[in-house]
Order: C-alpha cells, then sequence, then structure tokens
C-alpha cells in the first residue's frame, strides 16, 4: 500500500547507503528548502515489520520534512520472515549510530536529532530510543511516535473493541508476528514490545499520536502514561474519529493535512 500525503516541495530527495549489521543499507534523504545544517528525524516506516520500503511511505516522510523544517532520514530496514527478529531492530539502532556519528555528512546538527517510527516503525523507533539510553548514547533530543504498536503481548481493550473492520487489526497483527519473532522470543520481551520495558525513565521529549478507532490506541496511551510517571515530558494527542495511519491517507482523509501542521508545529518546538 502506498500512502497519499498533501505535495511537499523539497530542495532534494537523495537516496543513499549507509554500513548495517548485514549490509549496506538503503537511506532516502529528504532535505526543505534551506541550505543550512538543520535538526534531523530518523523515520522507521510502517508495515508491521514484513512489509513497507522507502517508497511505500515516501508521502510521510516528505510530509515530516515539510511540516518539520527538518532534514529527514528514511532507513530501509531488512524485513520478515526473510530477516526475523532481531534483523529490523539491529538495523534501526546501526541507522542511529551510523547517522549520528556523521551527521554533518546528512546535513544534521549532531545535538538536534530525533527519532521517529510510524505503527510497527514506531516499535522499532521505541525500542531503539530505549537501547540507546541504557547505552549512554548516541543522544536524542525527541522521540516521535505515530500509532505505535508498543505491546505485542497483551490484547488490550481497544483491540478488543475494534479487532475488526478499522484498517489493521487483531488478525493482521497476529499473522505478522508470528512471520517476525522466531521461537523462543516472547512477545514479552521488551525489544519486541518496548511497553514492556522495565525501565523507561531518561527518555527525550516524546510525542506520541493515537486515533480514536485504532486498536492500537490503549498501548500508546498506556505508554505515555508510564513514561509520565518516570518522570518524562511527553505529550499525548488522540485523533478524534480517525483511523490507523489516518496521517497517510491524505488523499481520502482531508484531516491528515490538519494532523501534519499540528505534528510539524511539535517538531519544530521540540528541536528549535
Amino acid at each position: 500500500m502506498e500512502f497519499a500525503a498533501p505535495p511537499v516541495a523539497l530542495e532534494r530527495i537523495e537516496d543513499r547507503t549507509l554500513p548495517g549489521p548485514d549490509g549496506a543499507l538503503r537511506v532516502r534523504l529528504y532535505s526543505p528548502s534551506r541550505p543550512k545544517t538543520l535538526p534531523g528525524l530518523i523515520y522507521f516506516h510502517g508495515g508491521g515489520l514484513v512489509a513497507g520500503s522507502l517508497d511505500t511511505h515516501d508521502s510521510i516522510a516528505r510530509a515530516l520534512c515539510h511540516s518539520g523544517g527538518v532534514r529527514v532520514v528514511s532507513v530501509e530496514y531488512r524485513l520478515a520472515p526473510e530477516h526475523r527478529f532481531p534483523a529490523a531492530l539491529e538495523d534501526a539502532k546501526a541507522a542511529l549510530r551510523y547517522i549520528s556519528g556523521h551527521a554533518a555528512d546528512f546535513g544534521i546538527d549532531a545535538a538536534r536529532l530525533g527519532i521517529c517510527g510510524d505503527s510497527a516503525g514506531a516499535t522499532l523507533a521505541a525500542a531503539t530510543c530505549q537501547s540507546a539510553i541504557q547505552a549512554g548514547g548516541p543522544p536524542l533530543i525527541l522521540q516521535l511516535l505515530l500509532c505505535p504498536i508498543l505491546d505485542y503481548s497483551r490484547v488490550t481493550a481497544s483491540k478488543r473493541e475494534l479487532a475488526s473492520g478499522y484498517l489493521v487489526d487483531q488478525a493482521t497483527l497476529d499473522h505478522d508476528l508470528m512471520y517476525y519473532l522466531p521461537a523462543g522470543i516472547a512477545p514479552s520481551n521488551p525489544l519486541v514490545s518496548p511497553l514492556m520495558a522495565s525501565d523507561v525513565s531518561g527518555m527525550p521529549p516524546t510525542l506520541i499520536h493515537t486515533a480514536e478507532f485504532d486498536p492500537l490506541r490503549d498501548e500508546g496511551r498506556n505508554y505515555f502514561e508510564r513514561l509520565t510517571q518516570a518522570g518524562n515530558e511527553v505529550s499525548y494527542t488522540c485523533h478524534p474519529g480517525m483511523i490507523h495511519l489516518f496521517y497517510g491517507l491524505g488523499a481520502v482523509i482531508p484531516y491528515a493535512r490538519d494532523a501534519f501542521e499540528q505534528i510539524g508545529s511539535q517538531i519544530r518546538a521540540a528541536m528549535a
């Protein structure tokens, strides 16, 4: 599925590669029409960790760049079932380390680097952020999670109430997890379900966006509550009347444009 978002005027879009744990990782750099060094946002696309690419989520990365006024580096990580856990997470962590260490090569201010993901990409973003905090770096000043999958281990109230008919359903989530997890790895593993981490203190300022009619709504809210209780700076927005990944469906859901204006304003404020 390719997502539609508003057309975005950019200075350039550039495909690159960077070293990964199992060969080169493809990335795509989106730059606003400003030549100076800018804040940067590393973006991981959704797709259940079994699908998706730089191309399918191109319009979302464009909209993040345009609305937030930041350089966006979209990462094409390895997918299951050919590459099961922890391949995608290892790619995500490698991308963060490399981009942080070579920020100038991307026109990014290393002191103003954030991480972002939508849906299953937000699983990677959250787990990568937790790993970076535990390892003492690379430093991040923003974590942005859009309709995140944060807990594969529990059936929440929103998963029960919205189990089918709302773009993503429980059967799809179960199917994707079956292909993603190898034998012996529990869904409650915090690297799989970041909501289950024992310690979520020390996180960078975090923005969580969910949708009213998204089966994943409750785990986004639960993560907001856990981060808040741990003393982190965190904002939570549940978009009324919306479904999973509504912000990527701008051609059929005009409200997506309003959502990106709000998200972009938050990005600019956090990374000023």
